[in-house]
């Protein structure tokens, strides 16, 4: 998963979180990318932050998802 905006010709770094899912407690692996320039900022780590916080593994997302549309 991509992390920020990544422009055409800007680096990008690979790193993992620990992510678990906000509902279940499974955990999921954690492999995203961002920019250089992005990776590190404040805007970045509250990102992150809110991410973790609202975190859904893909089964716990699709059950969300069928029961949204009942």
């Amino acid at each position: 998963m991509i992390i920020g905006k990544v422009n055409k010709n800007e680096k990008k770094i690979k790193f993992n979180l620990v992510l678990h899912c906000t509902k279940c407690g499974k955990k999921v692996p954690g492999g995203m990318k961002a920019s250089e320039s992005y990776f590190g900022s404040d805007l970045f780590n509250l990102e992150i932050i809110n991410f973790k916080k609202t975190y859904l593994c893909g089964i716990c997302r699709d059950k969300k998802r069928i029961s949204d549309k009942k």
